[in-house]
């Protein structure tokens, strides 16, 4: 998937990928999401998100809403809390270490 964002170019096939969190819930459920976490070259990470109608990734269709998925552009910060969230056993491996 690509999306041009604020004039950057935003990519799943030449990010890294670091990690996936998917809340379990099936994909008809209107409350399903499923986020993938990407590294570009230049550093900058960016979630690929999708979800249902009852989720942050809803959008306006008609007079209801629907699940829909894009990319959103993440800053450090935003990407450490993600990790620390859904797979804290990588923060040191991509932000280094921690102390105690």
């Amino acid at each position: 998937m690509k999306k041009i964002i604020n004039g950057k170019k935003y990519d799943t096939e030449t990010a890294e990928f670091i990690e996936s969190y998917w809340n379990s819930l099936p994909d008809n459920d209107f409350n399903m999401i499923y986020e993938c976490l990407y590294r570009k070259k230049t550093g900058e990470f960016f979630l690929r998100g999708e979800g249902g109608p009852f989720t942050k990734y809803s959008r306006s269709c008609g007079n209801g809403y629907c699940g829909s998925e894009s990319l959103y552009p993440l800053s450090l910060e935003e990407a450490k809390a993600w990790i620390e969230k859904y797979a804290d056993n990588q923060y040191e491996a991509i932000f280094g270490s921690v102390e105690e």
